[in-house]
C-alpha cells in the first residue's frame, strides 16, 4: 500500500499521535520500587505501586524534573499550578482499579515540534502538541498462546513506572508525516537523555489517532476516528497508518458511515498480517470518571525553574541541522545524518572536519566509511578504532597529496583492523610520497616514451594526458595522480 495521499487521492489523512515515554529514573513515580527491565515478575513491587490500604503515594521528583525538561524543549506552555487526578477503569494488570494521572491541569500544553523531510518529500513545518502530561504505566498481561496451556498472567512491576504522554494535534496528515514526527522526538528524547526510548523493552509507546476528511459539495465529511495500538516500530506504525486510511475508505464507499454514526474505536495492528482488527469500542473521558487525588499535593512551578530548565537544554537537533549546513556548508540530508547519530558523533565530525580542514570531505568519510562499520558490528563512536584527529590526519593527507587517495581506503583499512596512526599504516604499507626531483623525472621519462600522448595534448586534447597517470601508476603505485598531471602539464606547456 502507499504510505502517503498523492494530489489526486479522494481523501486528507488526519492523525494525531499519543507517545508513552517512560523516564529514566531509577524509582517509580510514587514509591521506591525499582524500574529497571527485565527482573522476575512481581519482585519490584510495594504496597504503594500495589494500591494496599493503608499506603500512601510520594512523587518522585526526579521524574518531573526530566518532565519539565522534556516540556520546556517542545516548546510548551508551563503553568505554575499542576495536579494528580484518578483515571479511574478495572483492569487486570491495574491492582488499584485507578491509574494516577492528570487530566485538566497537566503539567504543560500548547507547544509544538517542527518536522522536516532532508529529501525534500514534504514540507518542514510545526506540529502542535496539545499536553504533555505525567501519569504512572500498568502492569503487564503476559500471554501464553504458543505453548504451555495458554493462559495468561500478570506482571506488576511496571506497575507506577513514570511516563510522560505527550499528545499531538490531529496535524500530520499522512503515514510518512507521522514517521517523521516520531523520528524526530525520539531523537530529542535521546539527545535530552530523559529516556532510553528502547521500544522493544516498553520505554516508547505509540498509540495513533486516524480518520479520513473527504471532501463534497456539501463540505467535507468526515469518517469514525479510529485508535491504533499494538504497533512496536516507527516502521509498523507508517504502515498501520497506511492500512487503516485504506480500509477506512473502502468502509465508507461501502456502508456511508461517518463520524457522527460510529463512536471511536481501537484497533489493533498485527504485523505478519499487516492489517488492523477490531479490539473494542472507545471510552469517552467521562467513563474514566476522574477526580483530584486525595493523597497526592499539587505541584507549584516558578517562572525561575523554568527558566532554568529552558538554559540546561543545550543545543537541540534542529539548531544542530542549521548550524552544521552554515558552517561545513553540508547539505540538508547530510547533516539530518550526522544529527541523527547523537551528540557524540557529531563530535566525533567536528574534530575530523576540524583537522583536515574540510568539512565536506570529513562528512564523507565519517557518513560511509565510520557510519559503515558502526552499523555492522553494532559499535559506538567512542570505541571507535580510529580517532577522529587519526582520522583527520588520513584526510589532510589526501587532501595534500602526501596520501595517495587511490588507496586512502586501504590505509583506512589498516588503522582501523590494526590501530595504527597514518604514519605507522603509510610505513606497513609501504606508501611512500615521491619527492619534487623525482616525480619530474618520472614524468620527463613517461614524456619520452609517450610522444603520441604529448601531441594530443598539444593539440588541445586534455583528456589525453589521464593516460599519463594510469602509466605513472604502473611505474610508482605510490604517486599522486594530480601531481602527475600538473606536473606532466607543466613539462608539455614547456616543450617547444
Amino acid at each position: 500500500m502507499s504510505s502517503d495521499r498523492s494530489d489526486s487521492s479522494p481523501y486528507v489523512i488526519v492523525i494525531g499521535l499519543e507517545v508513552h515515554v517512560q523516564l529514566k529514573t531509577v524509582s517509580k513515580l510514587f514509591c521506591g520500587c525499582s524500574t529497571q527491565f527485565g527482573a522476575e515478575p512481581n519482585t519490584q513491587t510495594c504496597p504503594v505501586c500495589l494500591g494496599l490500604p493503608g499506603s500512601l503515594p510520594v512523587m518522585n521528583r526526579r521524574a518531573f524534573e526530566l518532565a519539565l525538561r522534556t516540556a520546556v524543549a517542545l516548546n510548551c506552555r508551563i503553568p505554575e499550578f499542576t495536579k494528580w487526578d484518578r483515571k479511574n477503569y478495572f483492569y487486570p494488570d491495574l491492582p488499584k482499579g485507578y491509574q494516577i494521572s492528570q487530566y485538566d491541569l497537566p503539567m504543560s500544553h500548547s507547544g509544538w515540534l517542527e518536522i522536516a523531510d532532508p529529501k525534500g518529500e514534504f514540507p518542514a513545518r510545526r506540529i502542535r502538541i496539545l499536553r504533555a502530561h505525567l501519569e504512572e504505566d500498568a502492569g503487564k498481561s503476559l500471554h501464553d498462546e504458543a505453548a504451555g496451556k495458554a493462559d495468561s498472567r500478570i506482571d506488576l512491576n511496571r506497575t507506577g513506572t513514570p511516563l510522560l504522554e505527550i499528545v499531538s494535534e490531529p496535524d500530520l496528515r499522512s503515514p510518512r508525516e507521522a514517521r517523521a514526527y516520531l523520528n524526530e522526538l525520539k531523537l530529542l528524547l535521546e539527545y535530552l537523555e530523559v529516556s532510553d526510548c528502547n521500544m522493544q523493552e516498553g520505554s516508547l509507546r505509540v498509540d495513533a489517532n486516524i480518520n479520513l476528511h473527504i471532501p463534497g459539495s456539501a463540505g467535507p465529511t468526515a469518517t469514525p476516528i479510529v485508535e491504533v495500538k499494538n504497533m512496536n516500530s516507527f516502521r509498523a506504525v507508517e504502515r498501520a497508518l497506511a492500512y487503516e486510511a485504506e480500509r477506512q475508505f473502502a468502509v465508507w464507499r461501502e456502508t456511508g458511515r461517518t463520524i457522527a454514526d460510529v463512536p471511536k474505536s481501537t484497533r489493533g495492528w498485527d504485523d505478519q498480517r499487516q492489517a488492523t482488527f477490531a479490539q473494542r469500542q472507545k471510552e469517552e473521558s467521562s467513563d474514566y470518571r476522574y477526580f483530584p487525588d486525595p493523597d497526592l499535593v499539587p505541584v507549584t512551578v516558578s517562572s525561575a525553574v523554568v527558566e532554568a530548565a529552558r538554559a540546561a537544554l543545550g543545543e537541540l537537533p534542529a539548531a544542530t541541522r542549521q548550524r552544521l549546513e552554515s558552517t561545513y556548508r553540508l547539505s540538508a540530508y547530510d547533516a539530518d545524518v550526522i544529527v541523527n547519530q547523537g551528540r557524540r558523533f557529531i563530535a566525533y565530525f567536528e574534530q575530523v572536519a576540524g583537522r583536515c580542514g574540510d568539512g565536506k570531505l570529513a562528512c564523507n568519510w565519517v557518513t560511509q566509511e565510520v557510519l559503515r562499520i558502526l552499523n555492522s558490528d553494532g559499535g559506538t563512536i567512542d570505541r571507535f578504532p580510529i580517532g577522529a584527529d587519526g582520522l583527520g590526519e588520513l584526510i589532510q593527507g589526501v587532501r595534500g597529496g602526501q596520501v595517495p587517495s587511490s588507496r586512502s581506503k586501504e590505509l583506512f583499512g589498516v588503522m582501523f583492523s590494526e590501530g595504527l596512526t597514518v604514519t605507522e599504516a603509510l610505513r606497513k604499507l609501504g606508501i611512500q610520497s615521491l619527492a619534487a626531483d623525482e616525480l619530474e623525472q618520472l614524468c620527463r621519462q613517461l614524456l619520452a616514451e609517450n610522444p603520441r600522448i604529448v601531441a594530443d595534448v598539444k593539440s588541445g586534447k586534455a583528456q589525453a594526458a589521464g593516460a599519463l597517470v594510469g602509466l605513472a601508476k604502473k611505474k610508482n603505485a605510490n604517486v599522486n595522480p594530480a601531481d602527475v598531471r600538473e606536473t606532466c602539464a607543466r613539462l608539455i606547456a614547456e616543450m617547444p
